[in-house]
């Protein structure tokens, strides 16, 4: 049984794991945009999350919380400067994640994870009219 368990393994000991995620994360920053496999976008979700949370409140500790996270400055003053600012009416959900078929090599299922653009808006619960 799994209870309890709160994050993916990814078959890497845990100093592999986070240089892993730390490094998808700066390139998720920097891009917006990154191709990976579908466990590790799913990982990878919950700290980008995370990251523009930190980059809404703004403080001092705010910002060195992030920049432990990625140790790049340049990424940590853009999710201060562009993407907490993009998302400061939205609460939570600024990333997707979509499927994109399978790996020739050995068959890993793929998807793209991106922060959500400008202006989109979660439409969450709405009803279609006929």
């Amino acid at each position: 049984m799994r209870h309890a368990k709160d994050h993916r393994k990814l078959g890497r000991n845990p100093a592999h794991r986070k240089a892993l995620l730390r490094n998808l994360l700066n390139a998720l920053i920097e891009h917006e945009r990154i191709q990976t496999t579908v466990p590790k976008a799913k990982e990878l979700r919950r700290l980008a999350d995370r990251a523009i949370t930190l980059g809404k409140k703004n403080t001092t500790h705010a910002r060195r919380m992030l920049f432990a996270m990625l140790v790049n400055k340049k990424n940590t003053a853009k999710v201060f400067d562009v993407l907490a600012k993009r998302y400061a009416d939205r609460n939570g959900g600024y990333t997707r994640i979509l499927k994109t078929g399978f790996r020739a090599g050995d068959g890993a299922e793929m998807a793209i994870i991106e922060y959500l653009p400008e202006g989109e808006k979660k439409e969450k619960g709405k009803k279609k009219k006929k």
